[in-house]
């Protein structure tokens, strides 16, 4: 989970990987209206969101008894409580970076639809995940491969894997 540019998908990929499991870009989820709406600058709102975060749930419910890793902002802890909702237990995991950082990250991805004018109001909406959710906080400047490491071992620690 995360604000665009933290590095969700990278390490949503790399975690996948190290656990055996399928990786869905949650991206691939949005509506095709969201996606316009992004591109053209423009946050989307609790409705637009609300079909993308239905289509997480069904991904990862779905898929769930194989091992599944899905990329999705969750900034809201109501957002978090709709996937949770529709998909059963769930555990995010927050790269947490600094707005400069994301903002050069989206400024080095020229071809993605989400452009780095958005960040502030990604972050805006950002809710920290609370002590009672099933969550992970990582270091987003760290190495992919520590990042991968730690969250393995949360996981582990949690008899998650």
């Amino acid at each position: 989970m995360g604000v665009s540019g933290c590095g969700k998908s990278t390490l949503g990929r790399a975690l996948a990987d190290a656990l055996g499991w399928r990786f869905v870009e949650g991206d691939t989820l949005h509506p095709t209206a969201n996606i316009a709406k992004m591109a053209s600058g423009v946050a989307l709102d609790d409705e637009d969101r609300q079909p993308f975060l239905e289509a997480v749930a069904r991904t990862i419910a779905e898929q769930r008894a194989c091992g599944i890793v899905v990329s999705c902002s969750a900034l809201k802890r109501e957002y978090r409580n709709l996937v949770r909702a529709n998909a059963g237990e769930v555990t995010f995991v927050l790269p947490v970076l600094d707005r400069a950082t994301l903002v050069d990250r989206l400024a080095q991805r020229p071809n993605h639809f989400m452009p780095a004018t958005l960040v502030d109001s990604q972050l805006a909406a950002l809710e920290p995940p609370d002590a009672w959710e099933q969550s992970i906080l990582l270091d987003g400047a760290a190495p992919t491969s520590v990042q991968v490491a730690q969250a393995v071992a949360a996981l582990q620690a949690r008899d998650r894997v």
